[in-house]
């Protein structure tokens, strides 16, 4: 790939005319049929389960897709593909491979085999503590940040509204008040400590986890470091920070942060809902790897979704996306997407190092409907920004009241598409909707631990399209270094600072 052939690409899609929604309705009888479809995937034991995408209300037309199609071609897409599924070094600038396919099955032989291999090894720990071999152990107090936090803060609110065999509680924030809250909603007698960091040596994961210590210390524990978990790439530190072998779990230092869910990252995951639904999240997650590496262009779901989201940050200058989940169960999504996306494709240089040319990730934002509806919505449907929106939710409801409660939901989702696309003109301009705004749709057969690993490995893929599309590279993120830096140097007292940041810091007794 050069610059000048996906530049020329580019420039073809931009003298390419905007229609308006409804305009491409109409003038395209099959327009539902070819910018939707449904990915169905089998999970042993659990039958089969299913996603229908549905892009037709984006402006997407056969002119975009087959120019989109075409920067695809232009930028290598296939042969990247192929690099992250085959081991090949994908983040430059660190000289890595980037192996979580192969921790849900989906790499090369040797990566998948160490992955089983690990995987094997949290199993084993996970049974014997649901057997009690570490005692009675009622909760699990999870530390991590980033992808160490998130991902398993998701995976735990989304598996465990109806059962839990732990009671598991995601600590990130070094504000001392997270932590509190889960000591006050934990009985120390009969709780674990679960200490994520990649390196072992995150400052707020470690400042944290060392006050854990010394609470289950002050709380009658006689041996504190013997209800540790550490799940890390970096196992000597570990047991040099005092854990003992048998209790760490390592995953490889290919799986990045915010892709490391499927790795022992997972565990309190697995020790909330067992083994036998963190395999089946994982399976999940490997049906979508699947259709991912054998559909080629517009039929390739995350793909697609990266050819919509190009159209819109690029050629129609959206600074944002908004994903809303019409499902209690994913209150969290967003979350968990802000950083996949925006940590992975926040950048301003190419992969080898060159300015890019154009936008690159979008703000990603979102909440939970319907109580978005009576919050944000008044700002997609009548402000001045144009907001893609992506719509998520499931046909089987996730719970068991009243099936008018499940019929609203949805009819309020499926509304909220419908009205942003058409409007409503009124001579009343406070009462003037434009409509002609885009939504997608992920309408899931039923939300469990499978569609939950297919729902986040589709959005990883999507975030690697868009990657390729743009030419940056998705798997660094020197962006939260410098204030990390930073932090340290004010802590010790080095470095010069601008004057406000001395007067802050003088203001809050810290020199």
């Amino acid at each position: 790939m050069t610059s000048s052939d996906t530049s020329a690409v580019w420039e073809r899609l931009q003298a390419i005319e905007t229609r308006t929604l409804g305009d491409l309705f109409a003038a395209d009888a099959d327009r539902v049929e070819k910018l939707s479809q449904r990915i169905e995937f089998e999970v042993p034991g659990d039958g089969t389960n299913g996603m229908l995408l549905d892009w037709s209300k984006t402006h997407l037309d056969d002119g975009l897709l087959d120019g989109f199609e075409a920067l695809a071609d232009a930028a290598g897409f296939a042969e990247a593909r192929e690099a992250l599924f085959a081991g090949g070094i994908v983040n430059p600038t660190e000289g890595r491979p980037a192996t979580h396919g192969a921790m849900r099955g989906s790499g090369t032989e040797a990566d998948v085999e160490e992955a089983e291999a690990l995987l094997a090894r949290m199993g084993m720990l996970v049974e014997a503590i649901h057997q009690g071999a570490l005692g009675e152990v009622k909760h699990l107090i999870h530390i991590g940040i980033g992808g160490s936090a998130l991902g398993p803060d998701l995976a735990v609110d989304a598996l465990t509204r109806d059962l839990k065999l732990v009671d598991v509680h995601v600590v990130s924030n070094i504000d001392g008040l997270a932590l509190e809250q889960a000591f006050a909603a934990c009985d120390p007698a009969a709780t674990l400590i679960a200490v994520a960091s990649k390196t072992f040596t995150t400052t707020e994961t470690m400042t944290n986890a060392a006050s854990a210590l010394k609470w289950l210390e002050e709380n009658g524990v006689s041996d504190p470091s013997g209800r540790v978990v550490a799940l890390t790439a970096n196992p000597e530190r570990a047991v040099e920070w005092g854990v003992d072998e048998t209790r760490i779990l390592p995953f490889p230092e290919s799986v990045g942060g915010r892709y490391s869910l499927w790795s022992s990252i997972g565990f309190p995951v697995a020790l909330a809902v067992g083994m036998d639904d963190f395999r089946a999240m994982l399976a999940g997650a490997q049906a979508i790897d699947t259709h991912f590496r054998q559909t080629e262009g517009r039929t390739n779901g995350p793909l697609l979704a990266a050819f919509a989201d190009q159209y819109y940050s690029r050629l129609r200058g959206c600074q944002t996306r908004a994903v809303f989940a019409y499902d209690e169960r994913l209150a969290l999504l967003p979350d968990y997407l802000q950083q996949l996306e925006m940590e992975s494709n926040g950048k301003s240089v190419t992969a080898d190092g060159k300015p890019v040319d154009g936008p690159t990730a979008p703000i990603t934002w979102g909440g939970v409907g319907t109580d978005a509806q009576h919050a944000v919505f008044q700002l997609l449907h009548q402000g001045t920004h144009l907001v893609p929106v992506d719509f998520i939710a499931s046909i089987a409801p996730g719970d068991d009241l009243d099936p008018a409660h499940h019929k609203a939901l949805l009819m309020n989702c499926f509304a909220q598409g419908a009205a942003l696309m058409s409007g409503r003109k009124s001579h009343d301009p406070a009462r003037n909707y434009p409509g002609d705004r885009p939504s997608a749709m992920i309408l899931v057969d039923d939300l469990d631990a499978a569609m939950l690993g297919a729902l986040i490995a589709f959005h990883e893929h999507r975030t690697f399209a868009n990657a390729v599309l743009m030419g940056i590279n998705p798997f660094d993120q020197f962006g939260v270094e410098l204030g990390k830096e930073i932090a340290k140097q004010l802590g010790s007292g080095e470095g010069q600072f601008d004057p406000s940041t001395n007067a802050l810091m003088e203001a809050a007794g810290l020199r």
